[in-house]
């Protein structure tokens, strides 16, 4: 991640005779939507990430990459919130700009293809989604190598892709490789790894393997706590999962309160309107 200092130089050495006013105005929009974004505040981090892309597209001019990579955050937050229409043609535009500034096998272009392919795969839109992952992946594995984490990041999302069709068998391994990867190079306890363990759980589940599943459900909730604190929207996802996975085993009393703790956090950070809000409602 690139610090402020760092952007600092960079703007002034690209823009030399933008005023101290513009510039300061364009970091202010950046680093508060970083901050905002990092703690899970979607709908707070929005208007500073618009802002930015605005006063980006002002300066750089509209097919700049670096409008690329304001377009592509934009998108992530819409995603986040649940705005998949309104996501999709900032990530088709950034993936436009990206294959034009950098050529079709560059690392950013494979961001963009792994984030338009998950939302594909969050519209249930199955056949876009698992040739995107696919050639994010090979590009992935030709620039970063078979062990970097973006290629663990990848194959956790084909996998994905997998197990929402049913593809059991072709999933597992995947995801096996993409938690060696990330716990290799990222540490036992990072988010990354917690979503890869959330995902295979999830897997279990579905196969009735309720054992394994649960053990690798409470380890994430313990992490997410740990490392997020007890009320992001990532513990609300961790706490779902496990509630569900009580409730398909007829273990009623355990899952409500879990269910309830769910629907508050995600209320409380994502707002009444959130489809996961929907979803901990139904379930309740």
């Amino acid at each position: 991640m690139i610090r402020r200092s760092c952007i600092l130089c960079f703007l002034v050495a690209l823009w030399p005779g933008l005023a101290l006013a513009q510039l300061s105005a364009f970091l202010d929009a950046y680093n508060r939507y970083k901050v905002l974004n990092a703690d899970g505040r979607y709908g707070e981090a929005e208007p500073f990430a618009q802002k930015a892309l605005e006063l980006g597209e002002e300066k750089f001019g509209p097919e700049h990459s670096n409008v690329g990579t304001l377009l592509n955050n934009l998108a992530l937050l819409y995603q986040k919130q649940g705005r998949h229409v309104a996501a999709e043609p900032l990530y088709e535009r950034a993936l436009g700009i990206a294959e034009k500034a950098h050529g079709p096998d560059h690392a950013f272009v494979a961001t963009i293809l792994n984030n338009l392919a998950d939302l594909y795969l969050k519209q249930g839109r199955y056949s876009a989604a698992e040739p995107l992952h696919k050639r994010a992946l090979g590009i992935r594995e030709k620039t970063r190598g078979r062990d970097h984490p973006e290629v663990a990041t990848t194959l956790n999302n084909l996998a994905l892709v997998y197990q929402a069709q049913g593809r059991y068998a072709e999933a597992e391994p995947l995801f096996r490789r993409a938690l060696v990867i990330k716990e290799k190079t990222l540490g036992p306890e990072h988010s990354l790894v917690v979503t890869i363990l959330n995902n295979l759980a999830r897997l279990y589940g579905a196969q009735r393997r309720y054992g394994e599943a649960e053990h690798l459900h409470k380890r994430v909730l313990a992490i997410d706590e740990k490392t997020r604190g007890t009320d992001h929207p990532a513990v609300a996802t961790t706490l779902y999962n496990l509630a569900e996975l009580y409730r398909v085993q007829g273990r009623y009393d355990e899952a409500e309160p879990l269910q309830q703790r769910a629907l508050t956090i995600r209320e409380n950070r994502l707002g009444s309107v959130h489809p996961e809000v929907g979803d901990s409602v139904n379930n309740l």
